[in-house]
């Protein structure tokens, strides 16, 4: 058994860790709760942003540029993927969750003979792809905790001009979704080519558009896709908050557990000297007898 000074010292040790996770929790908390609200305010939009899509996509070619943002290509060869982590950890399973659904959406396109490429969001995604095997097309780093279009900006036009480009034939999203706090589900969406959700609603018989229906819609397109990108980084952050809110809290309990079992052993260790030095008297004193 260790002595009694050695058990102080972890002690010491492990309420000095315990009083460290606290206080992270407490932080993470706080940024959850921020986070949550801003993830739950743009949600409808989100929403709302893709039911619009589905009428657009359903109107007829316009014969320019904007077609190539909704059509299919013949063949897929080349896909990119978007991959949303974060720049730290200590979240729990936050990170590895998202990257073994990315690692597992990999090896699905690899099987069917695809090349594949990844914007990565996030120092974690970043260092992953650095130790393995996918290309890193392009990576983007220390991201706000509330990010806008204009930081969103770089990531959209750098897949859509790749996609323009035949670069990729399709691009992917993948992050993890928002569903509680203690529920946080790694998600995969296609962004290009746009597949709209199938509508309800009946068609206008048609719609008339200034200046003209290829410049209107292909802003409608390229604002539908930064947005599908901000909702899923609002929504990884919100996951990330409540994951590292959860693990620090298992932390301080398990630290906790860690000095009661601690506190006891110490109380043993010292019964246990205590009775030996009272063996070590009585015994000397009937030596003296």
């Amino acid at each position: 058994m260790a002595s009694t000074r050695e058990i102080r010292r972890r002690i010491r040790s492990v309420t000095n860790i315990s009083q460290v996770t606290r206080a992270m929790e407490a932080v993470a908390a706080s940024k959850m709760r921020r986070a949550q609200q801003q993830v739950l305010a743009t949600r409808p939009y989100a929403e709302k942003a893709l039911e619009v899509l589905s009428d657009i996509a359903r109107l007829h070619s316009s014969g320019g540029t904007m077609d190539a943002l909704i059509t299919p290509r013949a063949e897929v060869k080349r896909v990119g993927v978007v991959l949303i982590t974060a720049d730290r950890g200590l979240a729990g399973g936050f990170n590895a969750n998202v990257l073994r659904q990315n690692a597992a959406f990999i090896k699905q396109q690899r099987d069917q003979g695809r090349e594949i490429e990844v914007i990565a969001v996030g120092k974690k995604g970043r260092d992953w792809l650095l130790r393995y095997d996918p290309v890193i097309r392009a990576e983007y780093t220390d991201m706000a905790d509330t990010p806008s279009a204009a930081d969103i900006g770089p990531i959209s036009r750098t897949i859509i001009d790749d996609f323009r480009s035949e670069r990729f034939d399709e691009v992917h999203l993948i992050f993890t979704d928002f569903v509680n706090t203690l529920i946080q589900q790694p998600t995969t969406q296609q962004l290009l080519p746009v597949v709209p959700a199938e509508s309800t609603s009946a068609m206008p018989p048609d719609y008339i558009f200034e200046p003209s229906a290829e410049a209107v819609l292909e802003q409608v397109l390229i604002g539908f896709i930064e947005v599908q990108i901000l909702q899923g980084m609002f929504e990884s952050i919100a996951s990330e908050h409540s994951a590292r809110m959860v693990a620090m809290r298992n932390a301080t309990e398990a630290a906790n557990e860690l000095v009661d079992e601690l506190t006891l052993t110490y109380n043993k260790a010292r019964q246990e000297g205590i009775t030996r030095e009272l063996m070590d008297i009585i015994g000397g004193s009937i030596g003296l007898e």
